[in-house]
């Protein structure tokens, strides 16, 4: 049973991305963060390359849609986004590049 914390309390990102972490131990949230991260920034690259302002809406439900299926299907949580949206938001992409990197497991 994990323990309530309110990442609100929280006043750096030093401090909260611990708590992320802990947020997305379940190894097929992390796979889905990863997925729609990566299609975020592939309808990115769209929006830049053709100016259509539809790719950005296709990212961020790619984004969110990915994440939110992993927390609510796997993860068994609801997103800090909804309390920390900012820190979550830069979580996603320390997270995305830590499993890159190798120092979390995909």
């Amino acid at each position: 049973m994990r323990t309530a914390v309110d990442p609100r309390a929280m006043h750096s990102f030093a401090e909260f991305y611990p708590f992320y972490l802990s947020e997305h131990g379940n190894r097929t949230c992390r796979r889905l963060h990863f997925a729609g991260s990566s299609l975020s920034l592939a309808c990115l690259a769209m929006l830049l390359a053709t100016g259509n302002g539809w790719w950005l809406l296709a990212g961020l439900l790619c984004g969110y849609g990915f994440a939110w299926a992993g927390h609510f299907g796997f993860e068994k949580n609801r997103p800090a986004s909804f309390k920390r949206p900012f820190y979550s938001f830069m979580g996603d992409w320390v997270m995305y590049k830590d499993i890159w990197t190798g120092r979390i497991k995909f």
